[in-house]
């Protein structure tokens, strides 16, 4: 049984789209998230012919691979600061995913090099393929936060 990933991540909702881990191995993680009909972003995207946004799938595999470098790092977590988005390349979208879809998001980390953890994903939704993506994460200590 893994931990909820709210316990690993800083991420909640709306913005956490990443329901569970299902697996992981030393050099990655599988994890899995249900796009449910009601999510409010289909509302505009598209109406009438609604899909879940390319970005948001993105999102999906950097929030699973945070997921990764939160285990990898002794569970750990949001507790030693946050990741950070340092680099995407690669992305290639091959089927669309509509509500009611759940998908399988797949990291592997490739290196780590000088503070920052290279990695691929995937996304799948049964056996049909839906992205794959090369990124870079680091895990930072956030500064102090301005006031408001």
């Amino acid at each position: 049984m893994f931990p909820p990933v709210t316990d690993l991540i800083p991420h909640r909702p709306p913005f956490l789209f990443v329901d569970e881990i299902v697996a992981e191995t030393a050099d990655g993680l599988v994890a899995k998230r249900l796009f449910r009909a009601d999510e409010d972003f289909y509302q505009g995207h598209y109406p009438g012919a609604p899909i879940t946004p390319g970005v948001l799938l993105c999102e999906a595999v950097f929030q699973a691979g945070a997921l990764y470098m939160a285990r990898s790092m002794a569970g750990q977590g949001s507790r030693n600061g946050v990741p950070l988005l340092a680099k995407v390349s690669d992305v290639r979208f091959r089927n669309p995913v509509y509500p009611g879809e759940t998908i399988l998001i797949e990291v592997r980390k490739k290196e780590a090099i000088g503070g920052f953890t290279m990695m691929s994903g995937s996304v799948k939704s049964g056996e049909k393929r839906v992205l794959n993506v090369d990124f870079a994460v680091a895990w930072k200590i956030p500064e102090a936060t301005p006031a408001t």
